[in-house]
């Protein structure tokens, strides 16, 4: 399954928050407006909430009798507009934004960029679509909803004869159709950009707020992996949405000139890359606490008290992952509608490119993350290990090979294998029966290094001759350390590697990007456990199966690769350097 465009994203799910649908119904309307208690700014009333076992039942159950009910029974607003939408008759389409391909006859296959009527969404995960004569179930997360139902199915403007766009359709007061196309999409990014407001500002006082105020069941730590950095994004929305609110033109939406904005904001959006990168670990916990009907009860009465969608919290903390990916997709069909002539036009386009580069910097993190578990399962295969932990200075293998190493002073040659990560490079040797094991041996502090390419002949520092050579010399300490790779081509590898190495050093200075020392400790820690299990463990997906747990019985049986959430890599050309750890490392005891 292959991405439409050029960065890996998550595919987009309907938004679980109160947005305006793009048929124009306002899911808000669904939600019935009743008043509820309010929790004071003090400590919970002690009768209400709490630490006896089965008072947040108690609560739940008294709502519930009350009928405080903030959401239709099926839950998800969006999806409900679209189910009532259908069974009026009208026509629901979708936009593909994955190929879906797939060998079982009750599925629909398609195309990225494929147009499909919704038949039927009753069920979250799958619907029930047609594209010309073929109708079968497809993945809810592989579409968008069209942005404008009413668009023919072939791209707008009309052309005529002679390559002039036909302007003859034109809609209100001299609107020609892309004016109004324009105008559908800029009322789509300023009302769900409101709603999401609405939304962050539920999650920050429906929930963290009142979790605070339980320092009996919550520890700040747990808070932190629970909602990350959300109320950080919380005050940077509400900043960019004033900027948006300001370039909107309410008399002439379609003259609104919002590119600008993006591109204003476009580094603060980088930290949605820690918040992308924790959630895993939030569902995770969440996971862990909601065995525990306290915390069911609990989380249930702060969503209740807050008049939120009847959406359970891991649902909520989904959003902001979803709407960092969908910013591109809005920008794109935005720059669809735009005049070249629009004033707009040039701050559309490199708002677009700027935020595909946000979205590739946080699928880049994202992998950056997932490495350190190599690395560390890596370390823990290694023999002899001395000194700190690889991940303590580094968190990417660069690249990894066979040299001969030369030292002083008898200028002796030894055959090792070599693994340059950012900061440091590690030097292991072989054992003499089993190749597949390594013995650490030494490591070299790269920051202090400078690379020197030598030619072949006599080495005057070591008064030998060599070929296919390069040095490292310390600057501080003046001390050199002499390589030899086996053919040309190797060394110019190497010595491209070192280039990158440095490269990737100064793009984490600029960009910030750093791991914590709980992720560090947590990744060898798994490898530890690994390591001394004498096998790999059977992989298990508790966060996977966390988010798609429900599915309906009679739909097909198997999940399509893209269900499954995960912010995808970018795409790049394939690597052998793990394959060649995994070829010189016991993974496979």
């Amino acid at each position: 399954i292959t991405s439409p465009v050029a960065f890996d994203i998550l595919p987009l799910k309907l938004q679980p928050f109160s947005q305006s649908t793009p048929t124009g119904l306002d899911c808000v309307g669904w939600k019935r407006r009743v008043s509820a208690p309010v929790i004071t700014d003090g400590a919970l009333d002690k009768t209400a909430l709490t630490d006896d076992v089965g008072s947040e039942e108690d609560l739940y159950e008294d709502f519930r009798s009350s009928n405080h009910r903030y959401g239709h029974p099926g839950g998800g607003g969006e999806q409900l507009a679209i189910n009532e939408l259908i069974s009026d008759g009208s026509v629901v389409y979708a936009e593909a934004l994955w190929d879906h391909v797939t060998m079982d006859d009750q599925e629909l296959g398609f195309k990225a960029g494929d147009v499909i009527e919704v038949m039927d969404a009753t069920n979250k995960e799958w619907w029930w679509g047609r594209i010309l004569d073929s109708e079968g179930w497809f993945p809810a997360s592989f579409v968008r909803l069209r942005v404008n139902q009413d668009e023919p199915m072939e791209d707008y403007p009309l052309k005529v004869e002679g390559g002039k766009e036909d302007d003859s359709r034109r809609f209100g007061m001299g609107q020609t159709t892309k004016d109004q196309m324009r105008t559908n999409v800029i009322n789509e990014i300023i009302s769900t950009e409101r709603d999401y407001i609405k939304h962050l500002k539920d999650i920050c006082e429906g929930y963290i707020k009142q979790c605070r105020k339980r320092a009996d069941m919550f520890t700040e730590e747990q808070l932190k992996t629970i909602f990350g950095n959300i109320e950080d994004i919380y005050r940077c929305q509400k900043k960019f949405v004033k900027a948006l609110e300001k370039k909107f033109n309410k008399d002439h939406p379609h003259l609104s000139e919002v590119g600008s904005c993006f591109l204003e904001y476009q580094t603060e959006f980088q930290i949605y890359s820690e918040y992308c990168n924790n959630h895993p670990n939030a569902c995770m916990e969440l996971s862990r606490l909601t065995k525990v009907n306290k915390y069911v009860y609990f989380f249930e009465a702060c969503r209740l008290l807050q008049k939120m969608i009847d959406i359970s919290l891991d649902g909520f903390l989904l959003t902001p992952v979803q709407k960092i990916c969908k910013y591109p997709l809005q920008l794109a069909e935005l720059l669809k509608y735009t005049n070249p002539q629009h004033r707009d036009f040039k701050d559309v386009e490199a708002a677009l490119n700027a935020m595909k580069n946000v979205a590739q910097l946080i699928n880049e993190r994202k992998r950056r993350l997932e490495n350190i578990d190599k690395i560390a399962q890596w370390q823990s295969s290694i023999e002899d290990w001395e000194g700190e932990d690889v991940l303590v200075r580094s968190s990417e293998l660069i690249y990894s090979g066979e040299l001969a190493k030369i030292s002083h002073p008898q200028a002796k040659s030894q055959q090792r294998m070599f693994f340059l990560f950012d900061h440091q490079l590690v030097c292991c040797k072989k054992d003499l029966l089993r190749r597949d094991i390594l013995y650490y041996k030494s490591r070299i502090n790269m920051d202090d290094m400078e690379i020197l390419d030598v030619e072949d002949g006599k080495d005057k520092d070591f008064n030998i001759s060599v070929k296919n050579a390069f040095k490292l010399h310390c600057r501080d300490t003046e001390e050199v350390h002499l390589f030899c790779a086996k053919k040309p081509e190797q060394k110019q590898r190497w010595l491209k590697a070192f280039e990158n190495e440095r490269r990737q050093v100064q793009l984490d200075q600029e960009t910030g990007f750093s791991i914590t020392e709980v992720q560090k400790k947590q990744a060898m820690l798994n490898a530890s456990k690994q390591h001394h299990a004498g096998k790999p463990k059977a992989v298990t997906r508790p966060y996977y199966d966390f988010l798609m747990r429900q599915k309906h019985p009679t739909l097909p049986t198997t999940l399509p690769q893209q269900q499954v959430f995960m912010l995808a890599e970018p795409k790049r050309k394939p690597s052998n350097f793990w394959q060649n750890i995994s070829r010189l490392t016991p993974f496979r005891k």
